[in-house]
């Protein structure tokens, strides 16, 4: 089930980011890094985030993923990695693709990490840029949305 956040779920998306950023990008980023990113997704920053993005989380046995956009862009997309392949990730993502579809947006545009970029490309989405940012390398990336 996918549905809005609600601020009690801060801790737990919170919980879940950190769990996939050290269990996960790990693989591809340096501890010190790993230690900022962690250091930055708190439930207060969380709950921040929410207030100036619609997020979402997907919910079986728990939270079990997370999304959140702005317009047509995605932000902070993560599936806990005990349920990586079975769906989550394309299901939050195509969700947020249809409401920006139905609001008119004719393409979705996101800033992967290194560790995402292959699970964008598997869903059509191409490069655009590459930018560095305070937490590593940032590949842009985009895809066509259907008209509606």
């Amino acid at each position: 089930m996918i549905r809005l956040f609600r601020p009690a779920d801060a801790d737990s998306v919170a919980a879940l980011i950190r769990l996939c950023l050290r269990t996960v990008n790990s693989r591809d980023y340096p501890p010190d890094l790993i230690d900022r990113m962690c250091a930055h997704f708190t439930p207060a920053k969380i709950k921040d985030l929410a207030g100036v993005r619609e997020m979402f989380v997907a919910e079986s046995e728990g939270i079990t993923g997370t999304v959140s956009r702005d317009g047509n862009k995605v932000y902070t997309m993560f599936v806990h990695p005990d349920f990586h392949g079975r769906g989550i990730g394309s299901r939050l993502l195509h969700h947020i693709e249809d409401l920006a579809a139905a609001e008119g947006f004719d393409h979705m545009e996101t800033g992967s990490s290194i560790t995402g970029y292959g699970f964008y490309q598997r869903l059509g989405y191409v490069d655009v840029r590459v930018s560095d940012t305070d937490f590593g390398l940032n590949h842009i990336l985009r895809r066509p949305l259907p008209r509606r």
